[in-house]
């Protein structure tokens, strides 16, 4: 019997090629089939470019661009020219025909992506897009572009506890203990909520949240580094490291003194960063809170004198 996340993303594919007409011998009603228009936009988007390029980039058979290549040319979409550089080799590029069918299967691709966008609206199609570039991500973490960090937005601290609850489920076996602490430090945050004194951000990668972390105000001029985490997607970025960097930056901003925060002895890859920033670990202890034995430990940035 096939696996069940086999079946599900097969069934995805199938409403989706049918969705874009990725059987059709006529993409959108031009002349080239869905194929050929994805080879015209990359020569669009590259030229001048070799074959060669195209058959990397694209991880197409040789032998078939090369009949795609010369169905181009017959069509006079394109034309081969001799490179300066190298006698043998010979960039394509478009022609004046070329750059007419490839405008028009550009503008009609869009304008059908348009309409099936236009069947959602609202959150709905936000929640559609950001999933589709999850999805992207997931399956090609180095295709998202840089990451920006920025402040929370309505709903997001209930999302990265519970976010976060899934992933150390995951790689630490830790359960709904960790749930419930995680769900209470960030409905205590918004209830006190105090702009001037507390923050959290969220670091993003093309619209979808690759980490976020916050800082609290624990009074007497301390404040807490609290829940850092980085999307496994997105890890190897620098994420984690701009995120406490922020908090850093906004603790000794804001006039505190010392920055603190408790981690466990096993998180190894978050406990570099916090000593990268000048964190240095005050205490240990052992303890059970997330429902087995760990040990835990308190570190701290003083921020003045």
């Amino acid at each position: 019997m096939e696996d069940a996340d086999v079946t599900a993303v097969r069934q995805f594919n199938r409403f989706y090629t049918q969705t874009i007409g990725a059987l059709d011998a006529r993409f959108l009603g031009t002349e080239a089939s869905l194929p050929e228009a994805r080879l015209l936009f990359e020569i669009a988007t590259r030229e001048p470019v070799t074959a060669s390029v195209l058959q990397d980039a694209l991880g197409m058979d040789a032998g078939y661009l090369s009949r795609l290549v010369a169905r181009f040319e017959k069509r006079g979409w394109i034309v081969r020219v001799r490179r300066d550089d190298d006698a043998r080799a010979r960039d394509l590029r478009l022609t004046e025909a070329g750059r007419d069918a490839f405008a028009t299967i550009d503008r009609r691709q869009s304008d059908a992506v348009g309409d099936l966008l236009g069947m959602v609206e609202g959150q709905a199609r936000r929640d559609l897009v950001e999933a589709l570039t999850r999805a992207r991500l997931l399956l090609d973490p180095a295709s998202g572009g840089a990451f920006v960090v920025r402040p929370f937005r309505a709903g997001e601290p209930a999302l990265i506890a519970a976010r976060q609850s899934v992933l150390y489920r995951d790689s630490h076996g830790w359960g709904r203990d960790v749930e419930v602490i995680e769900s209470e430090v960030t409905a205590a945050f918004l209830r006190n909520f105090n702009p001037e004194r507390e923050q959290c951000w969220v670091a993003e990668i093309d619209g979808v949240m690759a980490g976020a972390v916050f800082v609290t105000d624990e009074g007497d001029d301390i404040a807490r580094l609290r829940l850092l985490h980085v999307e496994p997607f997105a890890r190897r970025r620098g994420i984690g490291d701009a995120l406490v960097g922020h908090c850093v930056d906004f603790a000794r901003t804001k006039g505190y003194r010392a920055l603190v925060l408790w981690t466990q002895t096993v998180l190894e890859a978050a406990r570099r960063i916090y000593a990268a920033h000048g964190f240095d670990c005050v205490e240990t202890a052992m303890h059970e809170r997330f429902g087995m034995p760990l040990q835990g430990e308190t570190w701290q940035r003083k921020l003045a004198a």
